[in-house]
């Protein structure tokens, strides 16, 4: 690289081959607050609010380890009127819930304590979400924004472009929620028809980072099953068994018919040499990756 080139760590990931495979950070709830303004690098942390409405925000979403995304609608359109908020949450039992509101004042987002205390609503569509966050990551911006128009021109009321949710340098990301499903390495072609086929029911193994409930050797197993036997519903597969010896994990997942019943699932964990993970980070780090060994029906 000439000193005059700029490092793009989307590009690199995709020149060393990086595996996008158990990599979705693990969550189940999400808050969403639109903001319409510009995003500060560190996102809601970096938002100049009402000092205790933003404290109460924080320590609530933290109590139930929720994360909290800064969303707009793509080109940063500016309707009037008041902005939305949005409490979304993937239950255990396979639920998912959501609550949403308004906001026009700062104190109007203590509602959002209450709203993370409250069941939520059931059977409304879920919430496309593209990482269009370039002041967090450049590849967040060039890659994503991309995928944002085209996702927006055709699912308006469903895309949002919000602020950073890991896995830069597996730009363009896209997450759907409260379904808890994190996709990467998508372009504005290949986005359009994941989200379709997800949004049909049918996940499909490429371009799948993983599953947030699941933890990475999990998520990486279930990729493989999906992989091996084609697209599936969100809850059609389940782990039914972990066990670990050092970097070695064995996974059991349990399926529904016409597929076979269950399978073991080996997975190794591995780290890889230090890279530059991301765009403004100059520090090198080695990154964990979750390779499938075998899959045994059984």
């Amino acid at each position: 690289m000439t000193g005059t080139e700029r490092f793009l760590c989307a590009d690199a990931a995709r020149i060393r081959g990086d595996s996008i495979v158990g990599t979705a950070p693990h969550g189940v709830v999400w808050v969403l607050i639109e903001y319409r303004g510009g995003w500060p690098a560190n996102g809601f942390d970096g938002l100049e609010l009402e000092p205790v409405t933003k404290a109460l925000v924080f320590s609530a979403a933290q109590a139930v380890r929720a994360r909290v995304l800064l969303v707009r609608r793509h080109g940063r359109r500016r309707p009037e009127g008041p902005r939305c908020w949005a409490v979304l949450r993937h239950e255990g039992s396979g639920a998912y819930r959501q609550q949403w509101g308004t906001w026009s004042g700062d104190e109007d987002l203590a509602e959002i304590v209450e709203a993370l205390g409250a069941p939520g609503e059931l059977g409304l569509p879920p919430v496309v979400l593209v990482c269009a966050h370039g002041q967090h990551d450049t590849c967040c911006a060039v890659r994503g924004r991309p995928v944002g128009r085209a996702l927006s021109e055709r699912w308006p009321n469903l895309v949002w472009e919000c602020t950073h949710v890991g896995g830069d340098r597996f730009a363009a990301n896209v997450v759907v929620a409260p379904d808890g499903v994190y996709y990467g390495d998508l372009d504005a072609r290949s986005s359009v028809a994941t989200v379709q086929e997800h949004l049909a029911g049918r996940i499909h193994a490429e371009h799948l980072r993983g599953y947030t409930d699941l933890f990475p050797p999990q998520q990486a197993a279930v990729a493989a099953v999906i992989g091996h036997f084609g697209p599936a519903g969100r809850h059609d597969y389940v782990v039914a068994g972990t066990s670990r010896d050092g970097d070695h994990w064995r996974i059991r997942i349990t399926g529904p018919p016409p597929r076979p019943m269950a399978f073991e699932v080996d997975v190794e964990a591995y780290r890889t040499p230090p890279y530059q993970l991301t765009c403004h980070g100059p520090a090198m780090s080695s990154a964990v990756v979750h390779k499938v060994t075998s899959i045994r029906i059984g």
